[in-house]
C-alpha cells in the first residue's frame, strides 16, 4: 500500500506526463498563476523586509517609515515583481518539468535525486534572464530613488544610459541563489511530500501542500538571506564600478559593523514572508495543476 501511494505521489510531482499528453504548457501556466496570487498578497510584507535588508533597521522602524510615506507608495514597485516573479515561477516549474523529461530521455541511468537537483538547478539558471525586473524592483523600493524614478518604465529607460550591463547588476548572487535554492526546493519538496499523509478531502490536500511549501521555502529563504542582503546592496547602486560578490559582501559586512547578527536584520520577517509566500505558491500551484491536469474522458 505504501509503495503504491509513493508511486502515485511521484507521478503527481513529476507532472503526470504519462497521463496527459504534452502537459508542458500547463506547468508554465500553473507556475504563473501561483506566483500572481502570492505577489498580490505578500508585497507589503516584502517591502518592510527590503527596508530592513537595505538599511539594517528594526521591523518597527521600517513599518513607521512606510506608514509615513502613505498608501500611495505602499504598492510602488509591484509591477516589476508581478512581471518578474510570475514569469520566474512559471519558468521555475515549467522548465524544471522540461529538463526532467530531457534527463529522463538522455540519462535514464541517473538516480532520481541527481536528476531532480540537476533539472531544478538548470531551471534556476534559466530564471536569471529576468534579473533586470528584480533590479528595477529594488530601485523602486528604495526611498532614495522615490523622486528620481517615476515608475517601472521610467526606471528601465533611465538605466539605459549606463549600458546593457547595468540591467544585470547583482547577477552573480542571483545565479548562486537560483541554482542552489531550486535544487534544494524541489528535492526537499519531493521528500516531504512523500512523507505527508494522503488526505481524502481537497481542503486537507490544500493544507498539506501549503505546509510542505511553507516549511521548505522558509528554510531555504533563511539559508540564503545574507546572499539576498548583498544582492540588494549591489542592485541599489546606479552607475559606477561593478563589485564582485566577494567584495560586495565585505563592504556590507563592514557597514554592519562586522556583525554577523546584523547581516540577518529582517530575517524574522523574511522567514514569516517565506512561510506565507511559498506556502501560497506551492498550494496554488498544486491546486491549479490538479484542475488543468485532470484527464478528460
Amino acid at each position: 500500500m505504501a509503495s503504491s501511494r509513493n508511486q502515485h505521489n511521484n507521478s503527481q510531482l513529476l507532472g503526470a506526463h504519462h497521463t496527459i499528453p504534452n502537459p508542458e504548457w500547463r506547468e508554465f501556466v500553473c507556475g504563473w498563476g501561483a506566483a500572481f496570487i502570492n505577489i498580490t498578497v505578500t508585497f507589503p510584507i516584502n517591502k518592510v523586509m527590503f527596508r530592513q535588508m537595505l538599511y539594517g533597521m528594526h521591523t518597527k522602524n521600517a513599518y513607521i517609515q512606510l506608514k509615513a510615506e502613505g498608501f500611495r507608495f505602499l504598492y510602488r514597485g509591484i509591477l516589476p515583481p508581478l512581471c518578474q516573479k510570475t514569469i520566474s515561477v512559471s519558468i521555475m516549474f515549467g522548465m524544471y518539468n522540461h529538463y526532467q523529461q530531457v534527463l529522463n530521455s538522455v540519462v535514464p541511468q541517473w538516480n532520481t535525486h541527481l536528476k531532480t537537483s540537476t533539472a531544478a538547478a538548470a531551471a534556476g539558471l534559466t530564471e536569471a534572464v529576468l534579473a533586470p525586473f528584480e533590479r528595477v524592483q529594488m530601485l523602486l523600493q528604495d526611498n532614495h530613488y522615490n523622486q528620481r524614478f517615476r515608475n517601472t518604465a521610467h526606471a528601465f529607460a533611465d538605466l539605459r544610459q549606463y549600458g546593457f550591463r547595468e540591467y544585470y547588476r547583482g547577477l552573480t548572487p542571483i545565479l548562486l541563489r537560483n541554482s542552489v535554492s531550486n535544487a534544494l526546493f524541489f528535492t526537499l519538496r519531493e521528500e516531504i511530500s512523500l512523507r505527508m499523509p494522503n488526505p481524502d478531502h481537497w481542503t486537507g490536500k490544500l493544507l498539506s501542500d501549503f505546509f510542505c511549501g511553507a516549511m521548505v521555502g522558509a528554510f531555504i529563504s533563511t539559508l540564503f538571506y545574507p546572499v539576498n542582503v548583498v544582492k540588494s546592496h549591489m542592485q541599489c547602486t546606479v552607475g559606477g564600478p561593478f563589485n564582485s560578490l566577494w567584495k560586495a559582501s565585505r563592504i556590507v559586512y563592514e557597514e554592519r559593523e562586522r556583525s554577523l547578527r546584523k547581516m540577518f536584520f529582517g530575517v524574522h520577517i523574511n522567514y514569516t514572508r517565506a512561510l506565507i509566500s511559498w506556502g501560497i505558491i506551492n498550494a496554488s500551484y498544486e491546486m491549479l495543476r490538479n484542475l488543468l491536469m485532470k484527464p478528460h474522458p
